[in-house]
């Protein structure tokens, strides 16, 4: 069972981790910042203890969404989408292609981005 929340600051280590180990380019002054404007949110534990997932928010633009290895395919990003979607009117995101039926079953209206195969989708 897990929980989606604001991150704290005090995850940011836990944040950057995860945003690391899906291979996401972040800068953590960047992510930092984006946790003091609630704009970072993070799928937790049951126990509240271990960070499974986080989301970076810019603006109504989902900059980055990622979840630990293990735990990937059990609807923690689904859970991050859908609680950014909640705090926000209208989500956009870009991605790549491989990416694609995550963002189409969450609703996200799609486009190709440019001719390297990316894509963009708002919702």
């Amino acid at each position: 069972m897990t929980a989606v929340r604001e991150a704290a600051v005090a995850d940011l280590p836990d944040v950057m981790n995860v945003l690391d180990g899906a291979v996401l380019e972040a800068d953590a002054a960047a992510v930092r910042d984006a946790i003091a404007d609630d704009d970072v949110l993070v799928a937790v534990s049951g126990d509240g203890e271990r960070v499974l997932g986080a989301l970076v928010l810019d603006g109504d633009h989902v900059d980055a969404v990622a979840v630990r290895r293990r735990r990937r395919g059990q609807g923690i990003g689904t859970e991050l989408v859908e609680a950014a979607a909640d705090r926000r009117e209208r989500l956009t995101a870009a991605f790549d292609a491989d990416l694609r039926p995550f963002y189409e079953g969450l609703g996200f209206t799609l486009e190709p981005a440019d001719e390297s195969g990316r894509f963009r989708g708002e919702r």
